[in-house]
């Protein structure tokens, strides 16, 4: 099992600019959400942006550690956006 730290700390590698938050959705560690906010974001598709948090976390999908993961992502300002309405 692998910690929702180490998880965040993956996807900022990989995207340098990221605030990560990763929850556990079961208790048992291998079925996550991630909200994911970056810059790096700016002008992809909602596909392309899953694409680049998966391939940080490609090793664990690939074995099994991490089962299922629920994304959300959000540029900066979309992320202003939603913070607003919450």
């Amino acid at each position: 099992m692998i910690s929702l730290e180490e998880v965040e700390a993956m996807i900022k590698a990989e995207l340098n600019d990221a605030q990560v938050t990763v929850k556990d959705l079961t208790g048992g560690g291998d079925h996550l959400e991630a909200i994911v906010v970056s810059s790096g974001f700016k002008e992809k598709t909602r596909v392309q942006q899953h694409q680049m948090v998966y391939r940080a976390l490609k090793e664990l999908m690939d074995s099994e550690v991490i089962h299922a993961l629920a994304l959300k992502t959000y540029t900066p300002q979309e992320w202003q956006k939603v913070q607003q309405t919450a």
